[in-house]
């Protein structure tokens, strides 16, 4: 094979260090966006927080600093007085002598900081509310709790195979095989079975249970003995715990003997019990969401407008700008690369926010039905709608829409949220999915809770409306929403 040289011209996209930037900053969230710009202020120099330096608007400032200064200053001496006041009543002339100072005088203290012995309302559940899990919550009963050496061993295995919502995930002989390891140990079935008994009895009620029939069990045991219906209670989840899941009524008052009435308040008792006691004692992760839109209604107009606490105002600081001629070669070409580095990172914030405006904005013109009525109204919109609304590709609409949040008057909401498929109608118009869904559960809460709306009944009555829906279409929207089906939902009135 001869090699030779040819040229050739072409033209290709080359992925520049600031269209990176651009767009990786448009991908990101409203947190990690607040991540990326600390990190930018950390790392270049030339990176400030902007500030308001307005003489209209410092002066108004110093106006209302100045009013609001004496009423401050007031209050702060009225308190101070009242303080030693207090201590002054507090504090008798003579004290007993075995006394102690915090006999007499307790320090006034938040809520928050009184120990349990000091808050008759104190509750074992609050104490627990923080980032303690269930196994710390259940070691801190079994260190108060009373037991050998050997039980204590067998407990501490118990606790360990208790899942995050109570349940006891091993069986007896699984345990006793696990602490059967230690030769010096001598445990037969019968204690391991007495430990969790005891174990059983601890906070949360219901904990440590093997299935659900002894969870709930275990709860209706802990309740007094004057409890009304709690007999008939004990026997329904005892002996007809599936008749009760299937919600079968008319054999459930056969099987149990009572009447309608008597079982709709026996049904009322085990219903405040909870399967799944363990979830709330579990920790669990708060997220916070956002908003990086308002959408608010003004004069029959509705207004789009940034969200301006999800960012700091940045900008270039003008002593460092102008060290560029006055230091030596390898300074000034240090702080020109950071230079150049602020304008890049500050047009792509520019740029991120306006093509978050255009659109949003595109959104609530195509989505107007939905913020003046509600989801009945939402219009079936793909990414191809607005991406040619705006003249952008459809990737950049995916990454605008993608963890971004609007705030509404009818609540917070995603904007991919507004984006769905249609269904076409027997009017030869379109109905979106979001639409179906909305209707799917209002025909559902507006149901005899008897005799509850079926898949299939469901779809005939859509198509009395003209939307063509197919039955298994409906099942999945149904089950996207979290809505147990017609036999679940069947329940006496």
């Amino acid at each position: 094979m001869k090699q030779s040289l040819q040229l050739k011209v072409s033209q290709q996209l080359t992925m520049t260090p600031q269209l990176q930037q651009a767009i990786k900053l448009l991908q990101l969230s409203t947190l990690d966006l607040q991540q990326e710009i600390q990190a930018a202020i950390d790392s270049n120099p030339m990176l400030e927080v902007s500030e308001d330096d307005s003489p209209d608007a410092d002066s108004a400032q110093a106006d209302n600093n100045s009013k609001d200064t004496e009423p401050t200053a007031n209050s702060a001496d009225r308190d101070s007085v009242s303080v030693d006041e207090t201590w002054n009543e507090g504090i008798p002339d003579d004290l007993p002598v075995d006394s102690r100072w915090e006999d007499i005088y307790q320090p006034a203290t938040t809520p928050s900081r009184q120990s349990s012995s000091d808050n008759p309302d104190f509750d074992v559940v609050s104490r627990s509310s923080s980032d303690e899990s269930l196994q710390d919550h259940l070691r801190w009963q079994l260190n108060l709790s009373r037991m050998s050496d050997v039980d204590r061993v067998i407990a501490m295995a118990i606790i360990d195979a208790i899942a995050p919502d109570g349940r006891l995930t091993c069986d007896i002989e699984d345990i006793l095989d696990s602490v059967a390891d230690n030769p010096e140990l001598d445990i037969e079935e019968d204690e391991v079975l007495a430990v969790l008994h005891r174990i059983q009895q601890f906070d949360p009620p219901g904990v440590a249970a093997r299935d659900l029939r002894e969870c709930l069990l275990i709860q209706l045991q802990q309740l007094p003995d004057d409890t009304e219906w709690l007999k008939p209670a004990k026997d329904i989840v005892t002996h007809h715990l599936d008749l009760l899941g299937s919600r079968d009524y008319n054999q459930l008052m056969r099987r149990s003997r009572v009447n309608e009435e008597q079982l709709k308040q026996v049904l009322k008792l085990i219903q405040t019990l909870n399967p799944t006691p363990g979830v709330m004692i579990s920790p669990s992760d708060t997220e916070y969401v956002v908003p990086d839109v308002f959408v608010t209604k003004h004069q029959d107009t509705w207004v789009v407008e940034l969200n301006p606490d999800i960012a700091p105002k940045l900008r270039i600081n003008d002593h460092y700008a102008s060290l560029t001629k006055q230091c030596s070669s390898a300074d000034s070409s240090y702080i020109r690369d950071n230079l150049q580095e602020a304008r890049w990172f500050l047009k792509s914030l520019q740029s991120r926010n306006e093509t978050l405006m255009k659109v949003a904005s595109k959104i609530v013109e195509y989505q107007r039905g939905f913020l003046e009525y509600g989801e009945e109204a939402m219009k079936p919109m793909i990414l191809h709608d607005i991406a040619e609304a705006v003249e952008m590709h459809e990737s950049t609409i995916s990454r605008v829409t993608t963890q971004k949040y609007m705030h509404t008057p009818r609540g917070i909401y995603e904007l991919k949220y507004f984006f769905s498929s249609h269904v076409s109608t027997d009017a030869g118009g379109e109905c979106s999915s979001t639409a179906i869904r909305a209707l799917i559960k209002k025909l559902i809460a507006a149901e005899n809770p008897r005799k509850p709306l079926s898949d299939s009944k469901i779809t005939a009555l859509l198509a009395e409306q003209g939307i063509q829906v197919a039955r298994r279409t409906i099942a999945k929207y149904r089950e996207a929403m979290v809505i147990p089906p017609s036999n679940e939902r069947k329940r006496l009135v």
